[in-house]
């Protein structure tokens, strides 16, 4: 089931990546003045932001405690995924569970051919089939979208901007201002790295949440029903207000990759990754209407 592009949405992307590319095109052209060794620091971060995407999958499944399963432990489980990855046009990805009360569910991997889909006991538990699937439809979307890759190559410069920050004294004994202002240029460095920094947080949280509304779009195209996503969206989020303080702070590290995230603060929801919960069942809702008139 194909519903016509949402051009909004992917405006919307679009202007949020030219605003992050125009950002660290400033970035990497003032630092370039001011550090001689930047060559050597954007190397080293590039070696981390490329073991991150190659190890991503299983630091993402040791984080929640999370195991493969074969299809004689899961049966039902690796009979949806692979019934729904066909329906995607996807190569079968993985199985995952980890044993937790928290209702949840995540894609990892760097590619369409080495992901994993990994849902959480709490999640069986909650829904039925149907919302089962739209959870599923909406993680094979994340890895049909290759968000994984996307996000880590949006967020490597912005990762080079919070360590000259962190760290800026280690670049700055090593560079010199060009312009004979001795450690003036590192500090105007610095200072740039922090609005940079600051800049671009905001911008990637931007693109997370538009990327997310994409996957709950994509998941739905796939079972064809987003009434199910709906329904599945709106459990998951009232089952996780009475799961125990302890089980949210253990993994809220890994609200990026969640079907929802935990958000444990008002901090946490003002900068969260996701979009609300409720807007995300008001779109699949629209996109139920727009399917029953076609």
């Amino acid at each position: 089931m194909e519903w016509s592009t949402d051009w909004g949405l992917r405006g919307r992307m679009a202007v949020t990546m030219g605003l992050l590319f125009a950002v660290y095109l400033v970035f990497v052209a003032v630092l370039t003045l001011y550090f001689e060794n930047m060559l050597f620091a954007v190397v080293l971060l590039g070696g981390f932001s490329l073991a991150q995407l190659f190890f991503s999958e299983k630091l993402a499944l040791y984080s929640m405690g999370a195991k493969r399963v074969d299809p004689e432990e899961y049966p039902d489980l690796h009979d949806a995924v692979t019934r729904l990855s066909q329906q995607a046009d996807l190569p079968k990805p993985d199985v995952a569970v980890a044993d937790t009360r928290t209702p949840n569910a995540f894609a990892a991997g760097r590619s369409q051919s080495s992901a994993t889909v990994c849902v959480t006991t709490g999640l069986l538990d909650t829904l039925d089939r149907e919302e089962l699937d739209g959870v599923l439809a909406h993680e094979l979307a994340h890895v049909k979208n290759r968000d994984v890759m996307v996000m880590t190559i949006a967020t490597f410069l912005s990762s080079i901007a919070f360590l000259i920050v962190r760290w800026g004294w280690l670049f700055g004994g090593g560079g010199r201002d060009r312009r004979g202002g001795g450690g003036g240029g590192v500090i105007v460095a610095i200072g740039l790295s922090l609005v940079v920094w600051i800049i671009s947080f905001l911008l990637i949280r931007a693109l997370s949440r538009y990327r997310e509304y994409a996957a709950d779009r994509g998941g739905a195209a796939i079972t064809g029903q987003p009434s199910a996503l709906a329904s599945a969206l709106a459990k998951i989020s009232n089952r996780m207000d009475r799961v125990p303080n302890e089980d949210l702070r253990e993994q809220s590290e890994m609200n990026a990759l969640f079907v929802i995230p935990i958000d444990t603060s008002i901090v946490g929801k003002l900068f969260r990754t996701h979009p609300p919960t409720e807007k995300r069942i008001d779109r699949l809702r629209d996109l139920e209407r727009e399917l029953e008139t076609v």
